[in-house]
């Protein structure tokens, strides 16, 4: 939002949220029955460049972000936040704006013709028209913009984004979208007053100012120098991501659209442009000091990369009902991603003081972990990781999910023994999330009821409560005996087998039964300790989020969230891996009986880098009597 916004700031749809393209409902329909009756494609090409607009800047904002994570040839050394993200959102508002006007243009003006598919002339048309009145329309326009007037009601909206993204591009004030649509809308009403518009031209000259704009808002530079050095003047018409960065860096330079000519004929180039262009195409990626190993959950968390939908991402991963509609296309990246990625890749850069932690993905769903054909293909994956990352000088990586499972690798200890002389440090979070754990029961608490999958975890919780006089319940046999074999001395008395259900505190993990659930008491705390959450089934209890900490102030570059975790929160297990970089531990922490880190030392560790435990939920945040 503007600092003073002004008339006709919001888009007419703003109210109607995530349900704003129900607006076009009425063309997508009418579309259908035209061609359906009279063969009129013209409607259902209007939808068609929508797509294909959508699909283009979907395209590019994967692509810079994957550019940006990898942090190469960087213009603007600064990190992207919530608030941008949140702000930015609004995207694809202009193309619904667009596709409304197209619509519009098609049933007003041309109700019973048919565009041709191509005219020459048309496009070199459209082509002239652009590079003289719609750039120096646009010049001026733009340079009035930056008025204090209208800069404070409507374009420092645009300009809150210092560091920028494609879709940064087009987020603007709706009174603004409106004078773009008609200085942009030059070319082609002229041609369409000519006679000589065309399909062709139409989509050629809507994807030139899209693919323009995006890799204007990149935020590293792609046009390398041959394409000046073979033909100097093309510095005059084609701008470059480092040029129009200095835009939103200085503010009061290099106003021109696409085409750098009129800023050079009217004095306001910035004299940085060339050297800020060399150097960005110098800019090496930085050295990673640690990394994070995930992989994929459900089929929808392909959306919920950083890489995928930027909203998506910046909230806890759940289901979203517009996201079924997807689902084949979502089948059909997922084999791809499965069969035909070799090797994991990055997706996300962070900053912690001075660590730079890189989390990469292994393309691979929670399904395959389970599937035995699959464990050592995933197991081979690791390993080239692990050893291209030894080979860059990376100091740690934290195993994240499923891949450091005890049937898998037991918790990375495969990969040590098989590399004693290994420099770069394993390490399975294990510690740290069984201390959150830990920390997350009340104080005060007498027993607890434990149910779930003996993990390492949960063997690291039962022994540091019994230890502490905590009473832990056990449903079942197998499991008291498991857990016995831990504890020595007294501490065995504070492990019970019981069918009693009443305690209020239950620690559970993978394993937990709906029935088992129904059995718990209202206003029962379930604490999990497993990588996924449990399904929530009682709205009269509590459930509290996987093993987990809020991340410092200090972290940069954070504006997505992790699966089904809150904003600015991490899983404890990759917070461990950033403790242990942090601190410059030189032990792996690794493998179901070679924890070597105590997980106190851990804990505290981590509380002296800023992180923070998450807050219990308490009774009377859902209204419940606390005297039962």
């Amino acid at each position: 939002m503007a600092s003073r916004p002004g008339l006709l700031t919001d888009w007419p749809w703003t109210p109607l949220g995530s349900f704003k393209y129900l607006v076009l409902t009425p063309l997508v329909i009418d579309g259908i029955y035209s061609y359906a009756t009279m063969r009129d494609h013209d409607k259902l090409m209007v939808v068609a460049l929508m797509m294909w607009r959508i699909v283009h800047s979907q395209v590019w904002i994967s692509f810079a972000r994957y550019q940006a994570a990898k942090g190469t040839k960087r213009i603007v050394n600064k990190s992207i936040e919530f608030d941008q993200v949140d702000r930015e959102r609004t995207w694809d508002d202009q193309i619904i704006f667009n596709t409304l006007i197209f619509y519009l243009g098609k049933v007003l003006v041309l109700p019973t013709n048919t565009a041709p598919f191509w005219r020459l002339d048309g496009v070199v048309l459209i082509a002239l028209l652009h590079a003289g009145p719609v750039e120096f329309f646009y010049y001026w326009f733009h340079r009035a913009l930056h008025h204090h007037f209208l800069y404070s009601r409507y374009h420092s909206h645009h300009h809150s984004s210092i560091v920028t993204e494609p879709i940064t591009s087009v987020v603007h004030p709706f009174a603004e979208h409106i004078v773009y649509t008609l200085i942009l809308g030059i070319p082609l009403v002229t041609t369409l007053l000519c006679g000589t518009i065309s399909m062709v031209s139409v989509f050629l000259y809507i994807t030139y100012i899209d693919f323009m704009n995006n890799l204007g808002h990149c935020n590293f530079e792609l046009i390398p120098k041959p394409f000046f050095s073979l033909f100097p003047p093309l510095k005059f018409f084609c701008y470059t991501p480092s040029f129009h960065s200095l835009h939103h860096t200085q503010f009061r330079t290099n106003y021109s659209l696409f085409m750098p000519m009129y800023d050079y004929i009217y004095g306001t180039n910035d004299k940085c442009s060339d050297s800020l262009y060399e150097t960005s195409l110098e800019q090496e990626e930085e050295k990673t000091d640690a990394i994070h190993l995930t992989h994929l959950t459900s089929l929808d968390s392909i959306y919920h990369l950083r890489l995928g939908f930027a909203s998506l991402s910046s909230h806890p991963l759940t289901s979203r009902c517009y996201l079924f509609l997807m689902r084949p296309f979502s089948l059909t990246l997922s084999f791809i991603l499965t069969y035909f990625s070799p090797q994991t890749f990055v997706f996300e850069r962070n900053r912690f003081g001075d660590l730079t932690l890189h989390s990469h993905l292994l393309p691979k769903f929670s399904s395959h972990y389970i599937s035995q054909r699959h464990k050592e293909r995933i197991n081979k994956m690791i390993e080239a990781a692990i050893l291209e990352a030894e080979k860059k000088g990376v100091r740690v990586m934290s195993l994240g999910l499923l891949n450091q499972g005890e049937e898998l690798n037991g918790y990375g200890e495969m990969y040590v023994r098989k590399h004693p002389k290994l420099k770069i440090r394993i390490v399975d979070g294990s510690s740290l999330a069984a201390e959150v754990v830990v920390h997350s029961v009340p104080v005060g608490t007498r027993e607890v009821l434990f149910r779930g999958q003996i993990t390492k975890v949960a063997r690291a919780i039962v022994s540091s409560l019994c230890q502490n006089g905590i009473k832990v319940l056990v449903l079942r046999e197998e499991e008291h005996r498991m857990l016995a074999e831990l504890l020595g001395g007294d501490c065995k008395e504070n492990l019970v087998l019981t069918r009693n259900y009443s305690p209020t505190i239950w620690l559970v993990g993978d394993g937990l039964s709906k029935e088992e659930q129904k059995m718990a008491g209202k206003g029962t705390r379930f604490l999990p300790f497993s990588q996924f959450p449990p399904t929530k089934l009682r709205k009269d209890c509590f459930y509290h989020t996987t093993p987990a900490m809020i991340i410092p102030d200090s972290a940069q570059n954070i504006d997505s969230c992790e699966n089904w975790l809150g904003r600015r929160v991490m899983s404890a297990w990759r917070v461990g891996g950033i403790v242990h970089a942090l601190e410059g531990w030189e032990e792996h922490e690794c493998g179901l009986h070679n924890s070597i880190l105590n997980p106190p030392k851990v804990w505290e560790a981590a509380l002296r880098n800023g992180f923070k435990p998450l807050v219990l939920p308490s009774l009377e945040t859902k209204g419940f009597d606390n005297s039962y």
